[in-house]
């Protein structure tokens, strides 16, 4: 549920976002405004197109907005980015996927391997540290790409549609997966889906954008208690939520 006694870690305010083309510009966000609290998990919900993936782009800082603010509480915050593919290097094993960031940053990988391992533990990869992405399923190579997202502490955790390839019961048990790993964790995270289900049963905030130039249509505070079981699904509380949401985006 969401602490409102908390102060922001992230406020967006009057945000929009154009791309150029010969037609004058393609405006994909317009007047965007929200704020997310520390530990928080939010979802991202709305119709394609409207403009879900640039706004976590602009979050990620790799999309400059037209407009608008976006503030971070202490400053630039160490960012994780999870996409729908998981983009794994074919030609490194898991363990040295999972360390690229902290190469990046300069660090061995002496001392990068055990944050590492530390990693495929929480994700459930024990074993597979010398596979190579080839040998690996797609919930699997979703596993390494959260795993790489977290391995250099981000203070935020965006994914982008991450499951969104995966088949609907994989799909379910990494959604299960991907709670554990944020109990454990406590990121605040921001998730775009088209799933109404699945947003419901991570988030304790859901935020629905309109077509094309997305703004925030609907903000719905979860009314599911934590931790969150499967057979929640099937209650009349999430039922009437999934109404809720479903009418927003229509």
């Amino acid at each position: 549920m969401t602490d409102d006694t908390l102060d922001p870690v992230l406020v967006v305010q009057d945000l929009d976002a154009t791309f150029p083309n010969e037609n004058g510009g393609l405006r994909a966000l317009r007047g965007v405004s929200f704020s997310v609290t520390p530990r928080q998990f939010v979802c991202i919900l709305g119709p394609s197109g409207s403009g879900k993936s640039t706004l976590l782009r602009v979050l990620a800082g790799v999309l400059k907005p037209t407009r608008g603010l976006v503030h971070f509480a202490g400053g630039i915050p160490r960012i994780g980015f999870v996409f729908q593919q998981s983009n794994l290097m074919p030609w490194r094993t898991v363990l040295d996927n999972i360390t690229l960031p902290l190469e990046l940053e300069g660090m061995n990988r002496e001392s990068a391997y055990p944050r590492a391992q530390e990693l495929i533990d929480l994700v459930g990869l024990q074993g597979f540290e010398r596979a190579w992405p080839r040998d690996l399923s797609g919930g699997m190579a979703q596993r390494v790409a959260i795993a790489r997202a977290l391995v250099h502490d981000p203070d935020i955790l965006l994914l982008d549609e991450p499951f969104g390839s995966l088949d609907a019961l994989t799909r379910e048990r990494m959604g299960s997966e991907l709670l554990r790993i944020w109990q454990v964790r406590q990121k605040t995270v921001l998730m775009v889906t088209h799933s109404i289900s699945e947003a419901l049963y991570l988030s304790d905030q859901v935020l629905v954008l309109t077509q094309r130039p997305g703004s925030i249509k609907m903000r719905l505070n979860v009314e599911l208690p934590r931790p969150r079981i499967e057979e929640m699904r099937y209650t009349a509380d999430f039922g009437r939520q999934v109404r809720q949401l479903k009418d927003a985006i229509e």
